[in-house]
């Protein structure tokens, strides 16, 4: 970031429209798009984190956000949208129509990819490839878009961004079979679009987050009761460190939930939106989150050092939590939401079958007897139901 300043020279380009003298008398008639081919568009594109390529669900991806403000004076029309490789315009890595983009773009309103002047929105990036070594060293996002009425629709491409690819490989923070990634790693996942301001500034800790909830022979996420915990397959299980570390930080004493959509023993805050949690210290300043665990069940402190597959406390059913499970992801603060959220690998386990939820209910696919799949150097994809 950098800052210039110039005494007694014209600005040579504003990208930013002025509001007219306080003097004159009339203005000109509004124009709703320019009258002749722009030399640039005032377009501002960010990347806030680099994308860092994962394996998940049998193949390799990409998953970024494109932070988009329209700096012009004209509505910015966002009809399309390729990756290419930085290295490589001729190869188009993934293709988005303007359709695909209105899916990609959580704003509100039926115009979802028109961005009024001044105004920004956030694409929501997802792309998949074969195989891990498919992906790039470095990208580039082009855009085709419009300037009001101007009826040329224009080309604009950013610099290439380099591609990070994933060197995290932790283990299980479970132990036992039939665990589903709920809301895990895809572009749909509330987690994935859980963009989320603390102090000024936004960010995704949950970015590759799994909801871990475990099934019965019933199908189902309990047997009984489905207002007592104990009830629930998940309750009471281990969660386990997934790596040698140092504890950073831990909450403990927020009850139980009665399991239900409304049902929250406390109200829900930013100090208490996790429940009974720990933060555990990795190394290479990524921290991994274990959240809604029993109140009175964590077995360490911050400070404690730990090995890898120690016990650090009961899953439960705390905070903002409809019913038991563990939220696990990692991040890079220990800062449980003010923090930006990795992808990272196990370095093995079973893909038993398959969830949809459809309303409140789970219908699960299990695979015939002896066609799980195995899975290495990977996470879970969203709704995987897993053996670890």
């Amino acid at each position: 970031m950098y800052a210039v300043a110039v005494v007694g020279m014209a600005c040579l380009f504003s990208a930013w429209p002025s509001s007219a003298p306080a003097e004159e008398a009339a203005s000109p008639p509004k124009q709703t798009g320019p009258t002749t081919k722009p030399f640039t568009v005032a377009m501002d594109v960010n990347v806030p984190l680099t994308p860092t390529a994962f394996s998940a669900g049998g193949k390799a991806h990409l998953a970024y956000e494109l932070h988009v403000t329209n700096m012009g004076q004209w509505d910015l029309l966002l009809s399309a949208l390729e990756v290419v490789d930085g290295d490589n315009n001729s190869r188009v890595l993934a293709s988005f129509s303007q359709t695909d983009l209105e899916g990609m773009m959580p704003r509100q309103g039926s115009d979802k990819t028109t961005l009024a002047a001044r105004k920004a929105g956030v694409i929501f990036v997802w792309v998949t490839f074969d195989r891990l070594p498919d992906a790039p060293l470095k990208l580039s996002n082009r855009f085709k878009v419009k300037l009001g009425d101007y009826p040329e629709t224009l080309e604009v491409q950013t610099r290439p961004l380099a591609v990070a690819k994933n060197s995290l490989v932790i283990g299980a923070p479970l132990s036992g079979d039939h665990w589903v990634a709920a809301n895990g790693p895809s572009n749909k996942s509330g987690h994935r679009r859980a963009l989320i301001p603390i102090d000024a500034h936004a960010a995704i800790a949950q970015r590759f987050a799994i909801d871990w909830v475990q099934l019965g022979k019933n199908g189902k996420t309990y047997g009984g009761d489905p207002k007592d915990n104990k009830n629930y397959y998940a309750f009471g299980h281990d969660a386990l460190a997934v790596a040698d570390g140092v504890v950073a930080a831990v909450l403990d004493g927020v009850p139980n939930n009665v399991p239900g959509i409304d049902s929250r023993a406390q109200p829900i805050t930013l100090a208490n939106v996790g429940g009974n949690f720990v933060q555990l210290d990795v190394g290479d300043g990524l921290y991994a989150f274990y959240a809604h665990l029993q109140p009175g069940s964590l077995r360490v402190k911050v400070g404690d050092k730990v090995r890898r597959g120690q016990v650090l406390g009961l899953v439960g059913n705390t905070g903002n939590s409809t019913e038991p499970h563990l939220h696990f992801h990692i991040s890079n603060s220990p800062e449980p939401l003010a923090a930006e959220g990795f992808p990272y690998a196990l370095p093995a386990f079973e893909v038993q079958g398959s969830v949809q939820l459809l309303g409140e209910e789970i219908k699960a696919e299990l695979a015939p007897k002896g066609k799980s799949e195995q899975r290495t150097e990977a996470i879970p994809a969203d709704g995987e139901i897993v053996k670890f």
